[in-house]
């Protein structure tokens, strides 16, 4: 799947989700940020991929733990394959949203700008519930229940991300 298929260049609002490879993290944010954006009816208005900042699973659908938490939520993540981001993308991003220190850190680094430097940001850096720590744990080494909670955890965030970018988003759309 290309980046330019994923991503509706018309759209008045761009985001990415990039975790480490794009098979666990990142296509949870995703799928569910796609399902807000759909039963909010703003899919022409908002558009959302992911990525990861490491290639070692391009091409790959997300691990089978991601796909089986995301279904159980009523989220679809079977058609997912794994990318790398490219920091070209950034000109046409107006959010890249990623889950750990270490992400936040290589991303800032690719980018050429302080402007794009300035899109990056803590998924949970928009929901107020964890000032000890802004990382999401990565359950790629752990078991189904952290794949779970994980999602709880991304599925919160994304909410109180969305609401925060909506306002500004129905005003745009006519």
């Amino acid at each position: 799947m290309s980046f330019d298929r994923t991503l509706a260049e018309s759209a008045l609002f761009r985001i990415c989700f990039v975790c480490t490879g794009n098979i666990c993290r990142s296509p949870m944010a995703e799928a569910v940020f796609k399902s807000l954006i759909r039963k909010a009816g703003l899919t022409h208005a908002i558009s959302v991929m992911s990525a990861g900042t490491g290639d070692w699973h391009v091409g790959e659908p997300s691990d089978s733990r991601t796909v089986a938490a995301l279904a159980a939520q009523g989220h679809d993540g079977s058609s997912h394959r794994a990318r790398q981001f490219d920091p070209d993308w950034f000109s046409s991003l107006d959010l890249v949203v990623v889950f750990d220190r270490s992400q936040e850190r290589i991303l800032r680094a690719w980018a050429s700008n302080e402007p794009d430097r300035s899109k990056v940001q803590m998924l949970l850096s928009f929901d107020g519930d964890h000032p000890d720590s802004l990382d999401v744990p990565d359950p790629y080494y752990s078991d189904a229940v952290m794949f779970d909670h994980v999602l709880g955890t991304i599925e919160k965030a994304c909410n109180s991300l969305f609401r925060q970018i909506t306002p500004g988003i129905r005003q745009g759309v006519s």
